[in-house]
């Protein structure tokens, strides 16, 4: 339902609750095409890997419901080449790697449970308006509202803000123009990846005082509900194409070995050292997970394919 900029502050409390139901529903078990980069923001680290700038996530999009969008994809190498492509149950709809995985998953096999978990499972990524308050590593792009994709680290900050554990920690729902919070991104190298441990929320307050310039930011803001549309997402049976060329599937009509006593004589090819557990009878090569945009594990994948099993 499309609402005006003055309806947009008349009704913030009301917005506030069904975010908080919105959320909410995420922690619930589970029931395509390149995007604009001009239109995204990311950090950058120095050589240390360290980074650091503040941001402001932001309402809604005029005409839009929500302040973000969750989106599932998967990123690997396999004996047929690479695989990186939006998944399907984004959108709620069946996924053959989804499919695939679940086979794997409910095979009872350790090893065909660790290709899930290490190379095939789902990445789970969000995707919001921003405002860049202090951007040291590019100055040029404070002032101006991105579009910026984040990890489940994040995201848990947000949700921590919004449902504090104490009673003594104050509430806000970060995405309010007038009674949110600037975000202190703090990035740090640990163990080689991105860390975010150290970012923080400020003290609640408004963007600006005047509510000319906050309307002039909210205006600025870009589509969301675009990223999700399902022309940007490529068909089941595309995918199911990409996915067996990726695997070495041979036009779909191998399937993984799913008894311990068939996959005994493999090992895993997907690992640096040979693998003590056996793995499926795919063609040997070596596959490699697809650089992350966002350098972060989720939970909500292994929850996904654990959901899968028991069906």
């Amino acid at each position: 339902m499309a609402i005006d900029f003055s309806a947009l502050k008349t009704n913030r409390k009301s917005l506030t609750d069904k975010l908080v139901s919105e959320v909410q529903k995420l922690n619930a078990p589970a029931q395509g095409n390149s995007q604009d980069d001009d239109k995204f923001w990311k950090p950058e680290v120095d050589k240390a890997g360290n980074g650091y700038a503040i941001i402001r996530f932001l309402p809604a999009p005029a005409g839009e419901d929500l302040p973000y969008v969750r989106i599932f994809d998967h990123g690997f190498q396999g004996p047929g080449g690479w695989y990186i492509e939006k998944s399907l149950t984004t959108l709620n709809q069946k996924d053959p790697l989804g499919e695939y995985n679940s086979v794997l998953w409910n095979s009872g096999i350790e090893a065909n449970k660790e290709l899930v978990r290490k190379h095939y499972k789902r990445r789970l990524s969000f995707t919001s308006n921003i405002y860049v308050v202090k951007d040291p590593a590019h100055p040029e792009n404070e002032g101006k509202v991105f579009l910026f994709k984040y990890g489940k680290k994040i995201w848990d900050k947000i949700e921590l803000a919004m449902n504090p554990e104490f009673e003594d920690e104050q509430k806000i729902n970060p995405f309010d123009l007038w009674e949110g919070a600037n975000f202190k991104l703090k990035i740090r190298k640990v163990e080689g990846y991105r860390n975010f441990d150290k970012s923080e929320f400020e003290g609640a307050a408004p963007l600006f005082d005047n509510d000319d310039d906050l309307e002039a930011v909210w205006k600025q803001e870009h589509s969301l509900a675009e990223l999700i549309d399902p022309k940007n997402f490529k068909s089941y049976d595309e995918l199911k194409v990409r996915m067996n060329r990726a695997l070495g599937l041979d036009g779909g009509a191998a399937q993984p070995r799913t008894t311990a006593e068939s996959a005994k004589t493999s090992t895993a090819p997907w690992d640096d050292e040979p693998a003590a557990a056996p793995a499926p009878a795919f063609k040997t090569a070596t596959a490699r997970p697809a650089p992350a945009a966002v350098d972060e594990d989720d939970d909500a994948s292994l929850d996904f394919f654990k959901k899968l099993a028991e069906e």
